[in-house]
């Protein structure tokens, strides 16, 4: 009972917070301008400027781009959420007061955690599914596994938050936010050098974007995302073109590397309870 109703506290707080203001209002100009966008490519394919096949690998390439701004989003909010939550309230005394009473520091901490993951899992879901509707709506595109994206984005969006809760312990709740957001740009970049190494045929350089992916999920989850929302039979038509492009998923994710990623949040997770049973409060 005290994990859910921690749990229920810290998502009725993050609901109140200014940046959740912030993240709805940069929501809404991404989706506002994702449909003028979506508009024109279906005035231009009208028009017969482009094929079908070419209309419609290029509606999944610009879903795969105004995803990507909104899983940036989702990780701008959840990173700079997670710091104040746990870390600005050990500073400001209130966690001492909480855990005077007797309640264990991990249960504190695991209702923290479920309460941030249902707020950042739902932002995703909810304006992925906005951006899906937007998307048909101009286009008459639709994803074809826009359940398994969405799962995947919300995923990635744990993975953030917990590493943002684990920083949380050690540093600032500012630097937490800092650190989090810029090992999440990094791992992107990386995945991204990997991807142009594939292309050329470079295993050195292909490297980077395997091991980036290894040591913080968050690329190949996205990767995942995006390829469960491309026409596969578009992409075997015109994939071969757009070798090493960010925003093209080649390949769906694989058993094992989901089971990595479970993994290595219940690792992040352990060493978070870790250092918040040791930390002065």
């Amino acid at each position: 009972m005290t994990v859910l109703t921690v749990a229920a506290l810290t998502l009725r707080e993050a609901s109140r917070r200014r940046a959740l203001l912030a993240v709805v209002v940069l929501t809404a100009a991404l989706l506002l301008l994702s449909g003028w966008g979506f508009s024109r490519l279906a005035a231009e394919s009208g028009l017969g400027t482009l094929t079908s096949g070419q209309a419609r690998l290029a509606a999944s390439q610009l879903l795969n781009l105004v995803m990507f701004g909104l899983s940036l989003i989702a990780a701008l909010g959840t990173a700079f959420l997670a710091g104040p939550t746990l870390s600005g309230e050990t500073e400001s005394g209130i966690a001492l007061a909480v855990l005077a009473r007797p309640v264990r520091r991990s249960a504190v901490l695991l209702g923290k955690w479920l309460g941030l993951a249902a707020f950042g899992s739902g932002f995703v879901v909810l304006a992925g599914l906005a951006q899906c509707l937007v998307v048909l709506a101009t286009v008459g595109y639709w994803p074809p596994r826009p359940a398994t994206a969405l799962a995947l984005l919300a995923g990635q969006t744990v993975v953030l938050l917990t590493l943002g809760l684990l920083l949380a312990t050690v540093v600032s709740p500012m630097a937490s936010g800092v650190v989090a957001v810029g090992l999440f740009g990094a791992t992107w970049v990386a995945g991204v050098v990997g991807g142009i190494g594939e292309a050329l045929g470079n295993e050195g350089v292909a490297r980077v974007g395997a091991v980036s992916r290894m040591l913080l999920p968050t690329d190949g989850l996205w990767r995942g995302a995006m390829h469960a929302l491309q026409d596969p039979v578009v992409l075997a038509r015109f994939g071969a073109e757009f070798d090493g492009f960010p925003f093209l998923g080649a390949a769906p994710l694989s058993a094992a590397y989901l089971g990595w990623a479970a993994a290595w949040v219940a690792m992040m997770w352990a060493l978070t309870a870790v250092s918040f049973q040791h930390r002065d409060l």
